[in-house]
């Protein structure tokens, strides 16, 4: 039996793929960065993470302002906080971006960025 070509076996690969997986692999395409998948991070870790921004938040309460944004890039999650911010420019849900920073991971699991480097992508 002839074997499938590989352009072949990868466009069918991509029409069983689930939606999110799809949206993976294109962010990591897309972002040239060397960006990780965000299921792969671990605690203390530096990392370049690239994805959309599900939301953007300011929070008010307490000595100092933040903004908060929940970055997705189709493998997991990881919420962004930037101190002492109430606003920046151009950083809203839908928006590309690529992070750098030192992941810490809250009492309740999740993980977050405190005050990353990012560039926002078109």
């Amino acid at each position: 039996m002839p074997r499938p070509r590989t352009g072949l076996a990868a466009r069918l690969k991509r029409l069983a793929a689930p939606p999110a997986e799809l949206f993976a692999d294109q962010i990591r395409r897309e972002s040239g960065t060397g960006a990780v998948p965000i299921a792969s991070i671990e605690p203390r870790q530096f990392a370049t993470l690239a994805g959309r921004l599900r939301s953007v938040v300011l929070r008010t309460g307490g000595r100092s302002p933040s903004v908060e944004a929940e970055l997705f890039d189709g493998t997991g999650q990881v919420g962004l906080v930037w101190m002492g911010r109430r606003r920046i420019v151009g950083l809203e849900a839908g928006t590309w971006l690529v992070a750098r920073g030192r992941v810490a991971r809250l009492g309740d699991g999740r993980l977050i960025v405190y005050n990353p480097s990012y560039d926002l992508r078109p």
